[in-house]
């Protein structure tokens, strides 16, 4: 009779790799941010709760002693009222034309600086400018500097290119007064042009070199170039600028405070503004809430898709 010997097995060893961490120590790693995710909630989410609780309140303070739960009829107000509608068409008239122009004109801009000249870097600088001037101070030199009728630039090159042809004097325009919509139209155009600018340069200088050396070589023209390699290239730069500059400007109030301050006949009255007059000349706090509300609501899905354009473009440049 024989008998086998074995050898003992050896304990399966452990594999080797990272291991995930516990519960304990991930909130270890968590403390050190509690501080800052507390002053954020502090900062930003009690506002907001609270502007919701007071949405659903009649408020007056002209009349202290009437307020009383409403429910959702201030939100059923502000889409029904014929002040806040027109200050929507407003808002979309304003916006839609602030951010397409300053689209155009910053991809005109991107494409000269994309350019190698002399001087180029100054030329950056001074095209710049505009959108590091603080938003009121840049109004105030449109309303005063420029389209004031007596001694505004506007009427002076007037009134100078009159002279020049024998006139004894040039027309004097009252700009804001005749043309309000324009007037807060060019100076937020003036302000937020260099923003897309700036988008829309990154993405030219990001394309791939050889792709554009070889369409060159192909004998592609310049148009075709950028018809069919730097535009689509371009389109969620484009996207990202447009979208961005939705946000932002959707929300202007100081030019239209500034410059109109509404008028004439509530032509510039856009929904932030016509939210400033409903909560300090109405004093209807309930109605003002719900409308901030619904403002805040419609930036927060125009700023989930800028989210979502802004990881596509990581995405993109990972992958390269």
């Amino acid at each position: 009779m024989t008998t086998t010997l074995t050898a003992p097995r050896k304990p399966a060893s452990p594999p080797v790799g990272p291991t995930r961490p516990s519960g304990i120590s991930k909130w270890r790693r968590r403390i050190p941010l509690l501080p800052a995710l507390i002053f954020t909630i502090v900062v930003t989410q009690l506002p907001f709760v609270a502007t919701l609780v007071i949405s659903t309140f009649q408020w007056n303070i002209l009349r202290p002693g009437d307020r009383h739960f409403t429910g959702l009829s201030n939100y059923a107000f502000v889409f029904t009222d014929e002040r806040l509608r027109a200050a929507v068409l407003n808002t979309v008239v304003l916006t839609a034309s602030v951010v397409l122009i300053s689209v155009l004109l910053g991809l005109g801009l991107a494409m000269l600086l994309d350019r190698g000249f002399p001087g180029r870097g100054l030329a950056r600088t001074l095209l710049i400018a505009p959108f590091l001037v603080m938003p009121v101070a840049a109004s105030l030199l449109w309303k005063h500097a420029i389209y004031n009728p007596d001694y505004g630039l506007l009427n002076g090159t007037l009134n100078a290119l009159y002279q020049f042809f024998g006139a004894d004097h040039g027309p004097t325009v009252d700009w804001v007064s005749t043309y309000p919509m324009p007037a807060v139209v060019i100076s937020l155009v003036w302000q937020w042009t260099p923003f897309m600018m700036l988008i829309l340069l990154a993405g030219l200088q990001a394309q791939p070199g050889d792709v554009l050396e070889a369409a060159r070589v192909d004998g592609a023209s310049a148009l075709e170039t950028f018809r069919h390699i730097t535009l689509p290239h371009l389109r969620q730069y484009l996207e990202l600028g447009i979208l961005l500059g939705t946000i932002y400007v959707v929300q202007t109030f100081d030019a239209v405070y500034t410059i109109t301050q509404g008028g004439p006949g509530k032509q510039t009255t856009n929904l932030p503004y016509e939210i400033y007059l409903t909560m300090f000349r109405k004093y209807e706090y309930g109605e003002a809430a719900a409308a901030g509300v619904v403002v805040v609501l419609g930036s927060i899905v125009i700023a989930t898709f800028a989210l979502r354009t802004i990881a596509s473009l990581f995405r993109e440049e990972v992958s390269r």
